[in-house]
């Protein structure tokens, strides 16, 4: 009988574990956002490319390099985009990265577009975030939800001449998107679109823009509408701001005054808005996540050859430990963040859940950057916060990884949600 009573913790603690793992088997994880585990005959390594993906990334390497890179620094002082650079990334198809051959696209894969996004980063994160918003955000959702004339229309000029830019931003809906007050009233054959817009990327540059709007604010965020809207039709850019970082990059204030749209430039399904916004800021996160690896990376490899060179107390500063361990340790972040985005990239195209992966990959990504480039200015001294060397824009870059496309708070408090739904 003491036998017996001595097993009872211990048969409780089996029944109590059983009955966790009935009422687990129990949920149904298939709605869930996050990705699971699958089998493969032969898994490769998350850094394995296809040939092509391979090819655009050595060639998008190379364009930074030789034709970003000279004028880096006069546009970021200027704060104005060399118009030349932007002509060259759509004669070098850039700008249509994932866009189909018959409107004058690339057809590369997602993660193709994400690694061409990461290595224009490695040299100027202002020219990379041109090229993702207009990619990653503009292309995608006109590709996805555009009627067919919609497409042939629009990304046609997209992928050849014609800067996009992605509008939903207001000065009471940052994080909370859904906020908006932009109105497109139906006028029967048009809308009317009246207010403004805040902190739009790429509209410096742009002559077509997605911009939401909500059609009937009784419905809420289900009244909310997406618009392909041309420049022409009365886009007032009325205000550039002036920015800590990827300066040359256009951030402005746009205004809309009775701007006439037609009625064929409704982006997909009147009132379903909301969803192209969600559905496209979730894919949006992994490129800001590829701009965020790409500054980490760039800044690091301007300080590593310094530190190696740079001699002090008659050795180079990088052998000392102290230095050592800080190169070392960014190095690991950096290569985590690498796998995150890239895995990430590779659920999207699997069309396998991937939101939680995204967030994850882009809160890690711009925390690497922001401590990469912080980390290079002082390993650097002197000559890293000087504006000679480029690293400390890097350091000025890095901070919008933290801010645009969901706060880092917004990334973690939809991975709370995930994780809690799954324990639930």
């Amino acid at each position: 009988m003491l036998r017996f009573t001595q097993r009872l913790p211990q048969l409780a603690a089996r029944a109590s574990l059983a009955n966790v793992a009935r009422q687990a088997a129990k949920r149904n994880y298939a709605a869930l956002t996050y990705s699971s585990p699958t089998a493969h005959e032969a898994p490769t390594s998350l850094q394995a490319f296809t040939e092509e993906e391979l090819m655009l990334k050595e060639t998008v390497a190379r364009f930074a390099r030789e034709v970003v890179q000279p004028k880096v620094q006069e546009m970021d002082e200027a704060e104005v985009m060399d118009k030349s650079i932007i002509n060259a990334m759509f004669d070098n198809g850039l700008m249509g990265l994932e866009t189909p051959g018959e409107y004058g696209g690339a057809e590369c894969s997602f993660t193709a577009a994400i690694l061409a996004v990461e290595e224009l980063a490695k040299i100027d994160p202002s020219i990379s975030a041109l090229c993702d918003i207009h990619n990653t955000l503009t292309n995608t959702v006109i590709r996805k939800y555009a009627s067919p004339e919609l497409k042939e229309k629009y990304l046609t000029r997209l992928a050849t001449d014609t800067v996009g830019s992605f509008c939903i931003s207001e000065a009471g809906a940052g994080s909370d998107a859904f906020a908006l007050q932009t109105r497109a009233e139906d006028k029967g054959d048009h809308y009317i679109l009246n207010g403004g817009k805040m902190w739009i990327s790429n509209s410096g540059e742009a002559d077509i823009f997605v911009i939401f709007a909500n059609v009937d604010p009784s419905k809420g965020y289900k009244g909310i509408t997406a618009f392909i809207v041309e420049k022409e039709w009365g886009v007032e850019i009325a205000k550039k701001e002036k920015k800590l970082g990827i300066r040359s990059s256009s951030t402005c204030v746009l205004n809309f005054d009775d701007v006439r749209i037609p009625k064929e430039n409704v982006l997909g399904k009147v009132g379903d808005g909301y969803k192209y916004a969600i559905d496209s800021l979730n894919e949006g996160r992994i490129g800001i996540a590829a701009q965020m690896i790409g500054c980490a990376q760039g800044a690091y490899d301007i300080a590593l050859p310094y530190m190696m060179e740079r001699k002090q107390f008659g050795q180079a500063i990088g052998t000392f430990q102290a230095m050592q361990h800080q190169f070392a340790e960014v190095a690991v972040e950096i290569e985590a963040a690498k796998l995150l985005t890239y895995n990430a990239a590779r659920l999207k195209e699997e069309n396998k859940p991937f939101v939680m992966e995204a967030a994850m990959a882009k809160w890690l990504a711009a925390k690497v950057a922001e401590k990469a480039s912080s980390y290079a200015v002082e390993w650097m001294g002197g000559n890293g916060f000087v504006r000679e060397t480029g690293v400390e824009k890097f350091y000025r870059d890095a901070k919008i990884g933290s801010i645009y496309e969901g706060t880092n708070n917004i990334q973690l408090q939809t991975i709370a949600k995930i994780i809690s739904t799954k324990y639930k």
